[in-house]
């Protein structure tokens, strides 16, 4: 290692990190839309971004899949700029563009040289609010998304794994639904079904733009006016409230699948931010699987040999509570039960073992100096506010970070009992099946 890196490691741990003040110019227009500028001018780049408050939680039933495929449509064109359009002109003035849905939020982005900047207001205004939804496009894309579930998801016996666990962990909430969508609801979404969910969810009233980068907030916010001022708040919608019903006993799928090794995934119900627990359970999760010097790896990887791979996964970050994962691939010979047996120990460890003041800064500090680490992207910056303000509102940012600088080895303890017990989880087992050999 460098020594700079290894000052760098002492400085992290040592000194209490600060996040240099961002200044964040924040309006509304009257027709309900919400813009965020930030002023970086370290470079002569910029990044534009349109967020939408509606992601695959918000689909009606039967039509999962709808705000995935709602989203490849949306680069279809208009009336004004027709199919693929959009991007060769993103291309040809030197910049890159794309877009993905999540289960809570749409996010459309460009980045450019900053003098062009201005481009993504006219080219966004207009998707906004004159997208043509084709019944032609709408097959073709339909038949492009499918194929995509079946490539990323039908034939991944990992992924596979994952929506088993995802469906049968909540039995009343959306968040059961994979964000690609189902395949048979996928054979059922029409042309209409496209249009009336766009007209639901895509207006100023329901969306908010980030500007990062080298410009002049004055001008450009003259600039959308013109061009967004005039949209109309989009069609009455509910604002769609869900819930579900605790957990009170072990769930276990078992799925069997062409596949080289066991593996095991374990989902616990958690809270969402900004819950008091979150920060806690995002410094419990780095603890665990933070890096070859976690928990996890040293113990189940390195020198027990026990898994060939394994992880924690826990994100706050969504509108509604969600669960906290664990993954680990068998290593060759061994058995998943005993995979499984280890993985509880690790974890009753922590409610059982103290933790070192020193063992929960690290992991504090692993966090916050991914804030640190953002700030040089202006593309990742604009996504850290963007996420935030769909959650809630960009302000509480702020309020993560204190927490996360306030949790102790206690608060880790507490948050392991409450949530990482037996009547609160979901087991799923990946069973490898030999090929089928076809040939005659």
């Amino acid at each position: 290692m460098q020594y700079s890196k290894i000052l760098l490691t002492i400085v992290l741990f040592f000194i209490p990190i600060t996040i240099h003040a961002v200044e964040v110019k924040e309006y509304k227009l009257d027709n309900g839309l919400k813009v965020l500028i930030i002023e970086e001018h370290k470079a002569p780049v910029a990044t534009f971004q349109v967020w939408y408050r509606v992601g695959s939680r918000d689909e009606p039933a039967g039509k999962s899949g709808l705000s995935h495929l709602l989203e490849h449509m949306m680069f279809k064109g208009t009336s004004k700029y027709g199919p693929q359009v959009f991007s060769r002109i993103v291309q040809k003035n030197g910049g890159t563009d794309n877009a993905y849905a999540t289960k809570d939020y749409t996010v459309y982005f460009q980045l450019f040289s900053s003098d062009r900047i201005t481009l993504s207001i006219d080219l966004e205004a207009d998707r906004m609010q004159n997208l043509t939804v084709d019944p032609k496009e709408t097959l073709s894309e339909r038949s492009v998304v499918m194929e995509e579930r079946r490539t990323r998801y039908e034939d991944d016996p990992q992924n596979a794994l994952f929506e088993e666990v995802n469906a049968i962990a909540f039995k009343a909430h959306p968040y059961q639904r994979p964000v690609i969508g189902w395949m048979s609801d996928l054979k059922s979404i029409e042309r209409d079904d496209l249009y009336a969910y766009y007209k639901t969810y895509y207006s100023p009233d329901n969306a908010a733009i980030v500007i990062v980068g080298d410009v002049n907030s004055e001008v450009l916010m003259e600039k959308i006016k013109g061009a967004f001022g005039n949209i109309s708040p989009g069609l009455p919608r509910k604002n769609n409230l869900f819930s579900e019903p605790e957990q009170k006993g072990e769930k276990r799928v078992t799925l069997k699948k062409e596949a080289e090794l066991p593996y095991i995934l374990i989902a616990y119900h958690t809270p969402s931010f900004p819950d008091e627990d979150n920060y806690a359970l995002d410094v419990l999760s780095l603890i665990l699987s933070g890096g070859k010097s976690s928990r996890l790896y040293k113990s189940m990887v390195y020198e027990k040999k026990i898994a060939l791979n394994i992880y924690s996964d826990y994100s706050g970050f969504n509108r509604d509570p969600y669960l906290f994962i664990f993954g680990a691939t068998a290593f060759p010979g061994k058995e998943i039960k005993e995979v499984e047996n280890y993985l509880y120990a690790e974890i009753e460890k922590i409610k059982t073992e103290p933790l070192t003041e020193r063992e929960v800064q690290k992991a504090k500090n692993q966090i916050e100096s991914s804030f640190i680490m953002e700030q040089d992207s202006i593309f990742m910056q604009a996504m850290k506010y963007g996420i935030f303000e769909m959650l809630g509102g960009w302000r509480l940012i702020d309020k993560y970070l204190e927490g996360i600088r306030k949790v102790t080895p206690e608060d880790i303890v507490r948050v392991a009992k409450k949530y990482l017990k037996e009547e609160n989880r979901t087991v799923g087992i990946l069973i490898p099946t030999k090929k089928v050999n076809s040939e005659k």
